[in-house]
């Protein structure tokens, strides 16, 4: 009974250690994973300057540090190669910390982390205030506002979003009638 005893209070002692200093991290694809692709991408002011050179939707993977859905779809979605090719042929894809403290600036105006909210502004302004991880969001080649679309997109479902931009449905064609015509291909 004694050893168990002292067996339980190291675990509880364990896990009543401080946790960790936050770390900023990023996530990349798993590439030890059979098969496992990885995207190429870009933080927003490469994608700004490339933008100068030839005008393509953004995707941004809106995420955070601590967000599980965001890590599963790292895992499932964007490391699938059809989404990989897809985007890096059609859209100009950023992964965007939504609480990085670092100043971003887009389109000529600097975005700052608000403590208030604890996430940077521009985060705020690319869900319209609706802050959800993993939020994917298209800013349309035009500079039409930013699609914020939340949550955690199955490949399936990012065919859809990403077919939908990135053949130039948006904008002419209503969604309701473009996801009524779709049919998914990839898996």
């Amino acid at each position: 009974m004694q050893r168990s005893g002292i067996l339980l209070c190291f675990w509880l002692a364990a896990f009543a250690l401080p946790a960790p200093a936050k770390q900023t991290v990023y996530i990349t694809t798993d590439t030890s994973i059979a098969g496992a692709d990885k995207m190429n991408w870009l933080t927003l002011e490469e994608a700004a300057a490339k933008l100068s050179e030839k005008k393509k939707p953004v995707l941004i993977d809106l995420y955070t540090d601590w967000c599980g859905w965001c890590k599963v779809m790292d895992r499932n979605t964007y490391s699938n190669k059809n989404v990989i090719q897809y985007i890096e042929e059609h859209f100009y894809p950023v992964k965007l910390n939504a609480e990085t403290k670092d100043t971003l600036t887009w389109r000529g105006r600097q975005f700052t982390y608000n403590s208030a909210y604890k996430v940077n502004e521009y985060a705020v302004a690319l869900t319209g205030g609706n802050l959800s991880f993993p939020t994917t969001v298209i800013l349309p080649a035009d500079g039409s506002a930013p699609q914020a679309i939340p949550g955690y997109l199955k490949t399936p479902d990012m065919e859809l979003i990403l077919t939908y931009f990135g053949e130039g449905h948006y904008g002419k064609t209503p969604f309701d009638a473009y996801y009524k015509a779709f049919a998914a291909k990839w898996k």
